[in-house]
């Protein structure tokens, strides 16, 4: 086998939740384009019909991808799902967790407003734990069990550059505003995106001696339109001085999930323009 040859994945089922979102998308054509088996999950039929669209005209014309719709806080969701694989393919080989609650600046995110730390509410903590946290936990039970019986797989938790640094606040503050009005990042974000971090290495070392790796990509934010003030703000704290194209994780998550990182477990990779080099 070449070099090349290794990014192969051929045949191999690969399950990635929150699938239809923005990078969940990019992670897919990833996968097909390594010959994979997609399979999305997502919360939403018509979110999912129109992310597998989107990505069938992206990728080769016989990308095989197909969705589902399932709630992963709910393990007798997400065991359904493993039980309808097996039965079509007979295996399941990677799990990509990158579902959560993401608070953007572009957006009407719900845990992106004027919430101060002081006055976050537990509803939202528990909300956004649930998502971004048990749910990779509970997917991770469910799905790994499987590879741990075949003596394979791989598990990819997408965690963040803020799951290495602390969010700089400055960035997302407005002039003339006063303090309980200004916008913060949720604590949730950078606790979730930690958190992943912890149960990677947990699990790398938990199944290792069964065939299977767990490793975690940081990647930083991606332009999508995000307003200019803020844009303004960030690239000077990135070295490159630039947010990510939406297309650049993709060669990674491939690497990372393919035998081209055969060696690799229990790794945090880091792509982030340099960022928490500063």
């Amino acid at each position: 086998m070449n070099t090349l040859d290794r990014f192969y994945i051929n045949g191999k089922v690969v399950v990635i939740t929150g699938g239809a979102g923005l990078l969940g998308k990019r992670h897919a054509e990833a996968a097909a384009d390594g010959n994979g088996i997609v399979i999305l999950l997502d919360i939403s039929e018509k979110v999912i019909e129109r992310a597998i669209e989107e990505i069938k005209a992206r990728c080769n014309a016989g990308s095989r991808i197909e969705g589902y719709v399932v709630d992963i806080t709910k393990r007798e969701q997400i065991e359904h799902i493993k039980d309808r694989l097996i039965q079509k393919y007979g295996h399941i080989d990677v799990l990509i967790n990158n579902a959560a609650n993401n608070p953007k600046v572009e957006g009407s995110s719900l845990n992106m407003k004027n919430i101060q730390f002081e006055n976050f509410p537990v509803s939202l903590w528990e909300d956004d734990i649930k998502v971004g946290l048990t749910g990779a936990f509970l997917c991770s039970q469910v799905f790994g069990e499987v590879m741990s019986e075949q003596k394979r797989g791989v598990i990819l938790n997408i965690s963040s550059d803020l799951g290495i640094i602390a969010p700089d606040q400055r960035i997302y503050r407005k002039e003339g505003l006063e303090e309980k009005e200004q916008t913060v990042k949720p604590v949730t974000y950078s606790v979730v995106k930690h958190g992943l971090i912890g149960l990677t290495k947990y699990l790398a070392t938990y199944w290792a001696e069964k065939g299977v790796r767990v490793n975690a990509l940081c990647p930083a934010g991606v332009y999508n339109g995000q307003h200019e003030e803020f844009l303004s703000k960030l690239v000077n704290l990135i070295p490159m001085g630039r947010m990510a194209d939406i297309e650049e994780y993709k060669s990674t998550i491939l690497y990372l999930i393919s035998d081209a990182s055969s060696y690799m477990t229990g790794s945090v990779v880091i792509v982030d323009g340099g960022r928490t080099c500063w």
